[in-house]
């Protein structure tokens, strides 16, 4: 791979228009390597115009002119797209999916000894704060796998995992924002219920969220469990909410969560 390649993105969407966005302002590759397609001319068009690429209508021609092919449609279309492209697909192509639930071995079924890489992105690459799990299908080589970590690396951070994991990696960061902000919608509304203005009670659980996070990334070699020994001093009012949250067993809430969106997971992809 290098950063003269050409890359497709079959689908435009939004997590397809935050790695495009991504890539373009990061100066990884010029806009003119990149090129989308949809299948409504109408669609197409606003694509074009909104992410300043060519987009066109046709998938089979979008993955001759192309030397790594994103596979950005709903998983459900995923199947029928592969089938429409696999006779496009010569063996110095790499295809990249970020179909949720769609494994590599049910991808390399419908196209044969192909390169893939599969991406299980999440929602806060529209800001650019995204977090990527990556992992390699059967033919594909670390080369690759480094590659799409790089591209990924625009539009927030990325991991490399096998694809037994990708399943948890979906319940910890693809489902993972939704329970952040169940988390925070809950602080909120907590302290809404006790005398704050709502919209002043949601900025400070925001904002301390933004904060936290930041702190628990910059930590070095601290434990977690450090941080939060250093704000719950013993007999403390944090203290007091800490002993709230062990006695009603957040650590087993959490495990659940995070437990049974995997099971979920797992189950889509079958």
């Amino acid at each position: 791979m290098n950063k003269k390649c050409k890359i497709g993105f079959i689908g435009c969407g939004k997590m397809a228009s935050a790695i495009i966005k991504g890539t373009i302002s990061s100066k990884f590759l010029p806009k003119e390597n990149i090129k989308g397609s949809e299948v409504n001319c109408e669609i197409a068009e606003l694509a074009s115009q909104r992410l300043g690429i060519d987009v066109i209508t046709d998938n089979r021609a979008l993955v001759m002119e192309s030397d790594i092919i994103f596979i950005a449609t709903k998983p459900n279309y995923a199947a029928s797209v592969l089938e429409e492209i696999k006779d496009e697909l010569t063996p110095d192509k790499l295809l990249v999916s970020i179909c949720a639930g769609v494994s590599t071995s049910k991808i390399e079924k419908i196209i044969g000894m192909q390169r893939v890489v599969r991406v299980m992105p999440n929602t806060p690459a529209l800001v650019l704060e995204g977090m990527s799990g990556v992992c390699k299908g059967a033919y594909a080589n670390e080369e690759d796998a480094e590659f799409v970590l790089e591209l990924l690396s625009n539009i927030g951070k990325a991991v490399e995992v096998t694809e037994a994991q990708m399943d948890i990696v979906t319940a910890i960061s693809g489902s993972g924002p939704a329970f952040f902000y169940k988390v925070i919608e809950d602080m909120a509304r907590a302290g809404e219920k006790l005398g704050l203005d709502y919209e002043k009670s949601l900025e400070l659980a925001t904002q301390t969220a933004i904060g936290s996070a930041k702190m628990v990334m910059q930590r070095g070699e601290i434990p977690v469990q450090t941080l939060i020994d250093n704000v719950a001093t013993k007999g403390g009012c944090t203290f007091v909410g800490i002993s709230v949250m062990n006695n009603e067993h957040s650590d087993k809430l959490f495990y659940d969560v995070i437990d049974q969106t995997t099971k979920k997971a797992s189950e889509l992809g079958k």
